[in-house]
């Protein structure tokens, strides 16, 4: 079922298209991925809450979406990053109508209605990247066309999700324990995506997922690992205090994305709104020990300012287009942290050493 929307940007721009679903209207921040494929992967990212997501690419859902399982296991099942569609709306040049793939279960458009979530068609995508591109902070609402000029002209209201907290929103509500092994990792839920989770578990540990407000005192763990999220890192209540606890503990601290902005300010550091995001799965990052090179996925609109790093931390890593700081380690304590995505999913799996290589380093 197919209606004409509108597209309405905070800067006053618009754009006409067409809306698929009975759900029709989402307001949100408007960011892009650049991913021809790893689309259930993104969608189910809780790191895109509160975000419209445009797909640069034009032709996006030709393999589908797989089988979610109805199980205990479901964290098993390849393809999503949680148990459902985290973005406010989709915004898809020329979705596929139909699947060809052994694993897919239906067609990606049937999946977002049945989600309820806005899909608008028919729209240039890569115009509007370069909008986002030039304008930051972009806000957007997805609604049906109204027939009224003076209707569309009418000031809109714009969900910011960095305007408050919105962890509760995307973390776990209670603890729990998965994987079995010799290493036992606290992991902070600030919206983490089942990939980490996975690479742990196959790294041979017990993982306990904790609510993003959770008494750490409480906890018994061989090391942390601080999760992905959306939002402000400094619009996180408690958080970088309870952070800056664990670092008193010296046990060793893995961040990662909104995590490692966390272990930034529970350091002492600042973080700041980039004027252009980092939203892309080629985004290249340079490791400062090594000089090597690596391709990289991410999805985030706030950077730690390197000025404001003790002398204890160091850059670990920088963005080689921005020289923007893209993980940070300490000089002498197991504490490390990165800006982008080690766990990929979807994207290049070049940095996945880095779960390994903390895993493998614990006592």
């Amino acid at each position: 079922m197919l209606k004409e929307g509108i597209l309405s940007l905070s800067n006053s721009m618009q754009f006409s298209g067409s809306i698929s679903g009975s759900a029709s209207t989402c307001s949100g921040e408007l960011v892009f991925t650049t991913g021809m494929v790893g689309y259930s992967e993104a969608l189910t990212d809780p790191s895109y809450y509160g975000q419209i997501l445009v797909f640069t690419f034009p032709l996006i859902g030709n393999y589908g979406v797989p089988r979610l399982r109805e199980s205990n296991s479901k964290l098993l099942s390849l393809g999503f990053e949680s148990e459902k569609v985290r973005v406010a709306g989709v915004i898809i040049s020329d979705p596929s109508l139909e699947a060809f793939h052994w694993r897919s279960e239906k067609p990606i458009l049937k999946w977002l209605n049945e989600s309820k979530i806005p899909v608008l068609t028919g729209v240039d995508t890569r115009h509007l990247v370069q909008i986002i591109r030039s304008t930051p902070g972009l806000l957007a609402s997805i609604n049906p066309q109204n027939n009224s000029y003076d209707d569309l002209k009418k000031p809109r209201a714009f969900f910011d999700p960095s305007a408050e907290n919105i962890l509760p929103k995307v973390s776990s509500t209670q603890r729990k324990i998965l994987g079995q092994g010799k290493k036992r990792i606290g992991l902070l839920d600030c919206g983490v995506k089942w990939s980490i989770v996975r690479q742990l578990i196959n790294n041979n540990c017990e993982v306990e997922i904790l609510p993003w407000d959770t008494d750490l005192t409480s906890v018994d763990c061989n090391a942390w690992v601080l999760s992905n999220g959306p939002g402000d890192p400094d619009k996180t209540g408690p958080l970088k205090q309870n952070v800056a606890d664990l670092l008193k503990q010296k046990r060793p601290i893995l961040g990662i994305c909104l995590g490692h902005q966390i272990l930034a300010l529970a350091a002492g550091a600042q973080t700041e709104r980039l004027r252009f995001g980092h939203r892309s799965h080629n985004q290249p990052v340079v490791d400062l020990k090594t000089g090597k090179g690596y391709l990289t996925s991410q999805n985030h609109g706030y950077v730690v300012i390197e000025k404001t790093l003790s002398t204890e931390w160091k850059p670990w890593f920088k963005n080689a287009n921005d020289f923007s700081i893209e993980g940070i380690i300490h000089e002498s304590n197991s504490f490390r942290s990165v800006q982008f995505h080690p766990e990929a999913a979807g994207g290049p799996r070049d940095t996945g050493w880095i779960i390994d290589e903390f895993v493998r380093d614990l006592l």
